[in-house]
């Protein structure tokens, strides 16, 4: 499906908003490839515009407060959240394109404006993050984070967008995030050390026998530790994403197929992690590339299906673009 009739689907009319569409379209689908794929294969045309606008925004937000010395992303994180509040409140649209689509999603999607609070009011969390003591700094950074960053998205696809924490649907969207996180922060692990922090909580460096020196040092001695901890943590989110499992059903039968995706991708980015062990030490790792390609496909599959049947069509041999 060509991105055009996505936008017309969607009822973005504007040449100006349409081109801004257009420019997050394709800084998502540099950044998030498998996102980028599985939101334009599996997603109802209308609905993915806002996706990849609420995507847009909220790597723009983390690139700002992700690295750098904390001052430094303190003062950004201000700096944008002043920029951003026009967007949710003024009626007239932004210059900036990342601000300008969200400008148009929310006005489409009123539920977005409290979304996009939580978390701004949650992001200096992540502003002044440089590692967690203990598994309860871990989860209050989800709650207060990883969490509403990831609802940003979510809540597009919930069959109550401004449902609280105590509903299925986010309570299955957190678990989900929990497992995403810590199979992120493992997989990352190499980058991270270099940039002085990790995500793997001090207490369970200390019960594994190893220190954020050894890591940093590269020390061949830590790593039989490390293949331990590697283990400990990648239990701990394969638990979590067993427990989203059932977050696809809670949905309406047209979203599915990407939320099946989006979970598969996580475990084969998981198995990748586990398998690597402590060589996670010296390098980055992801999914096998044609193991995800068959999850897409697969999900594509029922997607298909499922608008064949229901209300809208499309042509398989279209061009994802």
């Amino acid at each position: 499906m060509r991105w055009s009739t996505a936008l017309t689907e969607a009822g973005i009319t504007d040449p100006h908003v349409r081109r801004a569409y257009e420019t997050q379209r394709r800084d998502v689908r540099k950044f998030a490839r498998h996102e980028y794929v599985a939101v334009r294969l599996l997603l109802p045309a209308r609905l993915q515009p806002p996706v990849i606008a609420a995507v847009a925004y909220m790597h723009r937000t983390d690139e700002l407060i992700d690295a750098g010395e904390v001052s430094v992303r303190q003062a950004a994180l201000r700096s944008w959240a002043e920029q951003t509040a026009p967007a949710l409140e003024a009626d007239d649209p932004p210059a900036d394109h990342t601000l300008l689509t969200l400008w148009d999603t929310v006005r489409r999607h009123p539920h977005m404006a409290e979304r996009v609070r939580a978390f701004l009011a949650g992001a200096p969390v992540e502003a002044a993050w440089t590692g967690f003591d203990t598994e309860a700094d871990f989860q209050d950074y989800v709650d207060r984070y990883a969490l509403p960053a990831l609802m940003l998205t979510a809540s597009l696809l919930a069959p109550r967008p401004e449902a609280g924490a105590d509903d299925p649907f986010a309570a299955g969207c957190r678990a989900l995030i929990v497992g995403w996180q810590r199979c992120d922060f493992l997989a990352d692990l190499a980058e991270d050390v270099t940039q002085g922090r990790i995500g793997i909580p001090q207490d369970e460096l200390i019960r594994h026998g190893l220190k954020f020196e050894d890591l940093r040092n590269k020390s061949q001695g830590c790593v039989p530790a490390l293949e331990g901890l590697v283990r400990a943590q990648t239990d701990r989110a394969e638990t979590a994403l067993a427990a989203c499992r059932d977050l696809p059903s809670l949905a309406a039968a047209e979203y599915r197929p990407f939320l099946d995706a989006l979970i598969g991708v996580q475990e084969l980015r998981l198995a990748a992690v586990r398998r690597k062990g402590g060589d996670l030490m010296y390098r980055e790792t992801g999914p096998a590339p044609m193991a995800s390609v068959a999850v897409l496909t697969r999900q594509f599959r029922r997607a298909w299906s499922h608008r064949r049947r229901g209300s809208q069509d499309i042509s398989g041999g279209t061009p994802i673009r």
